[in-house]
């Protein structure tokens, strides 16, 4: 029996354990997929000593604090410098890689206009580093909002007008404001300056429709929310895994 699980801080409505124990036993599989809590990231150690552990995913807030437990890294996760993913070898080697990024670009490649030439991306954490990673691929421009802003290109939420609104035109909501049961919470963000040629999307998949998609559809934007990109990361994971 081989063992999967995923690594977070607060699990109770995460999306992967339901959606592999589902395939799992869909596909006849003899296999075991745990949510692993742990209030530091330290505590990892204990998760990679279960024997025939083969691959783990991870979510806020480790998919960054995870990389210094690992044994080497995918090209493509050192360059974003975030891991969602963990293959564990026979011989217990633990390489990190990021899934995040191809799930957001299968997502998000069919929504793309001539009008996106650049992106609004909220929050810094891992997520946004995958997002960003990716449209800058693609060739956007992109920008940060920060609570905190320290980096060139990063603003404060307070920082975000119409001017900017005019010219990025996708937006992107990597931070877990709105995420079940905080529906009502929401950033602070201008909705009067979207318009029908914004794509507005959000990481967060419950509730299906967060209050930032909500507003954003109210003032005419195009929306977005991250399912889609969640079963594209999941199922390369398994292909990861596999591999």
């Amino acid at each position: 029996m081989s063992k999967f699980g995923l690594v977070g801080k607060s699990l109770g409505h995460s999306f992967s354990k339901q959606y592999f124990e589902e395939k799992f036993q869909k596909e006849g599989l003899n296999h075991t997929f745990e949510n692993f809590e742990l209030s530091e990231i330290e505590e990892v150690n204990l998760v990679f000593s279960i024997p025939d552990l083969k691959g783990l995913s991870v979510t806020i807030p480790y998919k960054e604090q995870i990389i210094p437990f690992l044994d080497s890294l995918s090209e493509e996760a050192k360059a974003i410098g975030a891991v969602n993913c963990v293959q564990i070898s026979g011989e217990g080697e633990k390489t990190g890689y990021n899934t995040d990024a191809f799930g957001f670009h299968q997502m998000i490649k069919p929504f793309l206009t001539n009008e996106h030439e650049r992106a609004l991306i909220l929050g810094t954490g891992g997520a946004s580093k995958a997002v960003a990673y990716v449209l800058k691929r693609i060739g956007l421009d992109v920008l940060w909002v920060s609570r905190n802003p320290k980096e060139e290109k990063e603003f404060a939420y307070t920082d975000i007008n119409e001017h900017m609104l005019r010219a990025c035109k996708i937006i992107v909501n990597c931070t877990p404001v709105g995420t079940f049961p905080n529906v009502n919470d929401c950033v602070p963000f201008p909705f009067e300056y979207l318009t029908e040629k914004h794509l507005c999307v959000d990481l967060i998949y419950n509730p299906e429709e967060t209050r930032f998609l909500k507003e954003s559809r109210l003032h005419n934007a195009t929306i977005l929310n991250g399912f889609s990109m969640l079963k594209e990361q999941a199922n390369k994971a398994w292909e990861i895994w596999n591999s």
